[in-house]
Order: C-alpha cells, then structure tokens, then sequence
C-alpha cells in the first residue's frame, strides 16, 4: 500500500482553494498624525557642530552673505544660542512650512536642503525649546515657537508677538542688515555645562567654538572660499552687556597643499554609471605635512580615503574608502573627492544630517572601472601613494638617531623633530635653559653640560633670539639649529678630538655673531 504524502513536506504541491488576491480591498481612510515623541528621534547623529552647520546651510540657501551664531550667557552661566542671517527672510506661509516636520519647500537646484526636516532635527537634537523669527521683504515679521515636549499632543506650534519678533530682528547683530533675514533661537540647550563655575564655562566655550569653526571651515570651504558666506561667532554676556571678541570661520581645504605628493597628481579618473559621468579627482599629498588642512580635526591617517561633495557642500571628510579598499596606515596620503550632484540615490545618498553618505552596492564596482587618460586605475593610484609614504619612511629611517629634546622647546617643534628624526627614546632628553654666564664666559654663547644634559645658552643674548613666544619655549628658530648642531656632543663616554674641535669652532662663530647682532 502506498504511503500518504503529507503536505507539509512537501511545500513545493501546497495548494490554496482560492488563490493569490492581487489586490487588497479597503472600506475608507483615516488620518494618524505623528505622536509628539517622534520630535525626540529627530537628529540623533547630530552633534552641536553638525547642528549648527545644517542651520547655516539654510542661512546659505536664503541667499545670506553673513550668519552670526552667538552664545548667550547670563548670571554666569550658558543659557542659550543665536543663530542670525541676513538672507531673504520668510513669509507668514514660509514659515509655517520651515516649522511643519517633513515641510518641503520647493528647492532650487543649487540649495543645500533636501529632506525638510533639517531646521526641526538640528535644533531639537540640542535644545528643548527652539524659537524662528524672520522678516522678508514687503512683509511683517513673523515668528513661531516649538517646544519639544513630549506630554504635549500633537504638532503646534506657538505664534510669537510681531512686536517681539521685530525687537530681536532689529538688534544690532553686527553683520551687513538690509532689513530682512531669519533668527534661530534656542533655549535650554542639552550639552550646555550645569555650573556657573566660570573656568569649566570658559573651557567649554572655547572648545566649543574650536570644534564649530573647524567644522564649517572644513565643510563649507569652497562655498567660503567662493565668498559666498561669512560666518563668525562669539558670545553676549546679558548680566554685563558685553559681547565678546569675534572669531571668524576661515575656510579649510583638505587638499589645499601648494605642491603634490607626486608628480602626475591630482588625476581625474573617469568611470560611467550609465549614461552618467562620474569624476573621482585622486590626490596624493606630499608626506609628513604639517599644514592644518593635512591634518584636519583627527589627524590625517583618520581623513585618508573619499571626500564627497554635494552641491559645494562637504559631506564627508574622508575617513572611509565604502568599501573600495580600507583604511591603512600607508595610504594616509590618499584623498579622492567625488561630487555626487545629479547621482541617483541607489548609487550614493546623503544621509539627513548630511553627515555622511551611503554608497549602493554598484559604487565599489564603478570606482574599481575608473581611469585617467593616461590609464591610471584607482588600483594604480592606490599603490602610488602607498610607495610614496613609503619612500619618505625609507629616507627617516636612513637618518642617524638621535637624543632626543626634552624641556626648554616648544611642543610643536618637538613633535616636528621627532617626525623627521629617529629618536634615541632610551636617552635622557636634551633640556635647553637660559642662564646669566659668569665674567670669564661672558662672551660665550653656549655651553655644554653633558653631566645634567643641559645645552645652556648665555642670557645676555636672549633678547636678540626671542621670537614673540614668551617663556623658557622661547627662539624656536635660535634653539632648533642649535639643538641640530650640537646634539653629539651628548652622545659617546667622552668628547673627541674632532668634537672638540666642532664646539670650539661653533663657539667661536656663534658668539661673534651674537655680538655683531648686539652691537647693531
């Protein structure tokens, strides 16, 4: 007797009495506003830099050519900041539309916005309370204010008094004012310090002023450099009417060395998606600079790889290669900038706080079929920079070793000695002082102690090797050439006769020379 297949195993002859329904059929419609809790999930990868430079972005595509962002200090704590432009302005309707979650203007070609959520999640990603005020052109000013408060049901949004709205509008912010612009206001900002202690303020306000302005610097520095906006920052002390010095956002451009790392460089390697042109523009920058744009916030090996653009606009300071190759110590020389205007989002998008991009699974492939006209492939590039970092390793290694400096040089010199030197990490550090020299050495212009390891350096000479630095880090120039010349002398049980000999000669040149500066 045959035996019973059962159904279940063997899905391939399951069966169905009626079918697969193509369509699904509905009685009506109903509206299901957000709940109030979702403004809290709005720009959680926002940090206070990001925030701030997703407002200035609008302040950009409202044809602003000045923002002022402005801590506000009271009682001698932080209490709120400012965001000001002096673009165009915003109507009644504008602003409702800018206030609205998910509000999506109509954008021109050239603006920086994209999702209409960018005002609502940099500000409530920061602040409890978020104030617009605006005035456009042949209408009254108009504000309205958002709490982010989750026991409150649905969206509204309070009306703020015309008279108020004109007061701040019509304060004197210190930027070119033609009688239009726009206001971001926050109070009971999250990341503001607790205390009024006014050294943990100090150290918080300058921090971070330092991260903001290296921040814009670096993602908007072309449209900087364009002249397109001016950006400062500062701080009001309401309690004594004061505000603060101004500091200026400048921009920073990380490929803004004056000479390649390589000869051929940068090349620009084309590859198709499509009928569309993609250009990845593959610099190699020349090893161990020390120019801020080299290093940027984290360091340059943290900032190898692809810096996309949109728009002008910087939206991700390298730091990845999306899977084209990966980060390496070798390749931190490597920086690629890669426009993505006019690119579907399936191959590369922007992430909300524009932050950040994600790259679709044909972006590895496309990258891996680009070339230059003279047939260099990103895989040829790659290995370029690689050997050329290589190759100034291979020319540090070769120097001889030596002891290396210790107190009386100022850190950054240090650093800049020990990246091109080899240092004997196991010796005792040369330290550099100042002294009076007694009558018989009065003309002397240095002496040895191998003793205490100490190059001492004749007082009477100071005021002519001081350089602007105050303190024993003083003549960075003076005390570098010195260290170079004489750091042997350190080194062996005893002097030589040929070390000897050097001192003496050195001495003797050095003090004349010292003497003839004093004497002119």
């Amino acid at each position: 007797m045959p035996s019973a297949t059962h159904p279940s195993k063997n899905p391939s002859r399951m069966t169905t009495s009626q079918g697969w329904p193509e369509r699904v059929p509905v009685d009506g419609t109903v509206e299901l506003p957000p709940d109030r809790r979702a403004l809290d999930g709005l720009g959680r990868n926002h940090s206070l830099r990001t925030a701030l430079a997703d407002l200035v972005d609008n302040s950009i595509d409202a044809e602003a050519s000045h923002v002022l962002i402005r801590f506000i200090r009271k009682d001698g704590r932080l209490r709120g900041l400012y965001v000001v432009d002096n673009g165009k302005g915003m109507t009644a309707a504008g602003i409702d539309m800018a206030m609205t979650l998910g509000g999506r203007r109509e954008y021109a070609a050239k603006d920086l916005g994209s999702f209409g959520i960018g005002l609502k999640a940099a500000s409530f990603s920061n602040a409890k309370l978020v104030t617009v005020l605006s005035w456009a052109a042949g209408h009254a000013p108009v504000g309205r204010r958002m709490e982010a408060d989750p026991n409150k049901r649905g969206f509204h949004c309070d009306v703020v008094a015309e008279a108020f709205a004109k007061s701040e509008l019509s304060r004197r912010w210190g930027i070119p004012w033609s009688g239009t612009g726009t206001i971001v206001r926050w109070d009971e900002v999250f990341g503001f310090p607790a205390t009024d202690d006014p050294v943990r303020v100090e150290e918080f306000i300058t921090r971070s002023m330092t991260e903001i302005i290296n921040h814009l610097g670096l993602t908007l520095h072309r449209i900087i450099e364009k002249g397109r906006i001016e950006v400062f920052l500062d701080v009001e002390d309401v309690e004594k009417d004061l505000v603060g010095p101004r500091s200026r956002v400048d921009a920073i451009d990380p490929f803004g060395y004056t000479k390649p790392g390589k000869t051929g460089y940068p090349k620009d390697l084309l590859a198709r998606h499509g009928d569309l042109p993609v250009v990845f523009k593959c610099h190699i920058w020349p090893p161990r600079s020390r120019m801020p744009e080299f290093n940027l916030v984290a360091g340059a090996e943290k900032h190898q790889g692809l810096f996309f653009y949109r728009r002008g606009r910087l939206l991700q300071p390298g730091g990845s290669w999306d899977g084209v190759s990966v980060p390496a110590r070798e390749r931190q020389l490597a920086r690629v900038e890669v426009d993505i205007d006019g690119l579907p989002p399936a191959l590369v998008a922007m992430n909300p706080e524009k932050s950040r991009v994600q790259v679709g699974p044909d972006f590895a492939p496309l990258v891996a079929s680009a070339a230059a006209a003279d047939g260099t492939t990103f895989t040829d590039y790659l290995t370029d920079a690689e050997e050329r970092f290589k190759a100034s390793r291979k020319r540090r290694r070769a120097r001889r070793s030596m002891i290396p400096p210790g107190k009386g040089f100022a850190p950054q010199l240090k650093r800049a000695i020990r990246d091109e030197i080899p240092m004997q990490d196991h010796q005792v550090p040369i330290t550099m002082r100042w002294t009076r020299f007694d009558r018989a050495h009065r003309d002397d212009f240095f002496r040895v102690d191998r003793a205490d390891q100490v190059l001492w350096l004749n007082e009477r000479f100071r005021p002519l090797a001081k350089s602007g630095r105050r303190g024993s880090n003083d003549a960075a120039l003076l005390k570098s050439l010195v260290y170079l010349l004489m750091e042997q002398a350190f080194t062996g049980e005893y002097l030589g006769v040929r070390d000897r000999d050097n001192i003496e000669l050195w001495q003797e040149v050095l003090s004349v020379a010292a003497q003839v500066d004093e004497g002119e």
